[in-house]
């Protein structure tokens, strides 16, 4: 897998394995096969994993990982890894964060993992009627400094708050996006920010959850209940896209694309945004190893300037997402932000 270097000492497998789909309400998940299965991503060179502190149980499981095979890390046996997590405080205590409780959830993740310093926390805020968001990034950036973190990131903000964090001095490595051939809004402002402050993209869903795959093409428009949250979440994303017929022409772009790399539709729709202007890692939800062989064939897909303009055209297109990064999800009361779950650090 290629490799890009984020800082002169820092580099990342540029697909990294995502966590989420680790925590639940994804189906069942053998612990054991799950360890194993984080062997084989980092054999086939994927040694960048994504987590979080509200992904119930996952930093534990990347813990037992470590542990397990500490000594064929010792032994370079497996090449070194970098775990990539977050700080998403709780909602129901935005009001009131102090950098006691910051520093507490660190100090916990530093326990779940086993670590001694935690690699890159990505912050996240969930409400800006609670202005502290500044405030606590300068809490982690002092925990920074006591060498509790190597690199801080940040996670689901919109251009004009993530600037009020770079100004107050903060440095951010990078920022997590939604980003996929549905989604294309950190391109509207958040692209220059990354240019003008030196950080880069690490992007969710851009596979839309499974959706963007050959499974879906000229297949029924699915209704709820659907299977897991993944496609619960982003099926909102492709009602905001457009209806299901217009979602079936971009499938239909993805495969005749896909036909000339000999390639599945994913493949495609994840090297589509690896080719976007400071994006250095996409996360892919891989929930086991069975998807290794296909994520290895990423790297033989080289698409041209015609083919990225041509899944464009269906985004410039589309009924939406519009506006800033994460603002339809932040709307509690709305379609996307009723389904999420906002207290899980809560002890």
């Amino acid at each position: 897998m290629k490799r890009v270097l984020l800082k002169p000492d820092y580099s990342i497998s540029n697909i990294i394995k995502g966590g989420w789909h680790l925590a639940g309400g994804h189906g069942n998940i053998d612990e054991s096969d799950a360890i194993d299965d984080m062997r084989l991503f980092v054999e086939a060179g994927i040694t960048t994993f994504d987590c979080a502190d509200i992904y119930t149980g996952v930093e534990e499981l990347i813990g037992k990982f470590l542990r397990k095979y500490k000594r064929s890390f010792d032994m370079k046996e497996l090449s070194k890894i970098q775990i990539h997590t977050k700080y998403v405080p709780d909602y129901d205590a935005l009001y009131s964060l102090k950098k006691e409780d910051t520093e507490r959830v660190i100090d916990r993740s530093l326990k779940r993992l086993g670590v001694e310093r935690l690699d890159l926390v990505q912050f996240a805020w969930w409400d800006y009627q609670f202005d502290g968001y500044v405030e606590t990034a300068l809490h982690l950036s002092e925990i920074q400094k006591k060498g509790k973190i190597a690199f801080l990131g940040a996670t689901n903000f919109d251009t004009y708050h993530l600037e009020k964090i770079l100004d107050a001095g903060v440095d951010i490595l990078t920022h997590q996006v939604q980003y996929s051939a549905l989604d294309l809004r950190p391109e509207k402002k958040q692209v220059q920010l990354a240019k003008n402050h030196n950080f880069s993209f690490l992007c969710y869903g851009s596979v839309a959850g499974g959706f963007l795959s050959d499974k879906y093409i000229g297949v029924r428009e699915p209704k709820e209940p659907l299977e897991n949250r993944s496609l619960t979440k982003y099926k909102l994303i492709i009602d905001e896209f457009g209806n299901w017929d217009y979602f079936q022409e971009l499938l239909s772009c993805l495969r005749a694309i896909a036909d000339k790399y000999e390639v599945d539709i994913a493949e495609v729709a994840i090297k589509y945004i690896m080719s976007k202007n400071k994006v250095s890692g996409v996360i892919v939800g891989a929930r086991n190893s069975i998807h290794l062989a296909k994520l290895q064939k990423i790297e033989s897909v080289t698409l041209t300037e015609d083919e990225i303009s041509e899944i464009d055209i269906f985004s410039k297109n589309s009924k939406g997402p519009y506006g800033p990064v994460y603002d339809l999800e932040r709307d509690k009361t709305g379609r996307h932000g009723s389904i999420m779950k906002y207290n899980l650090n809560q002890s």
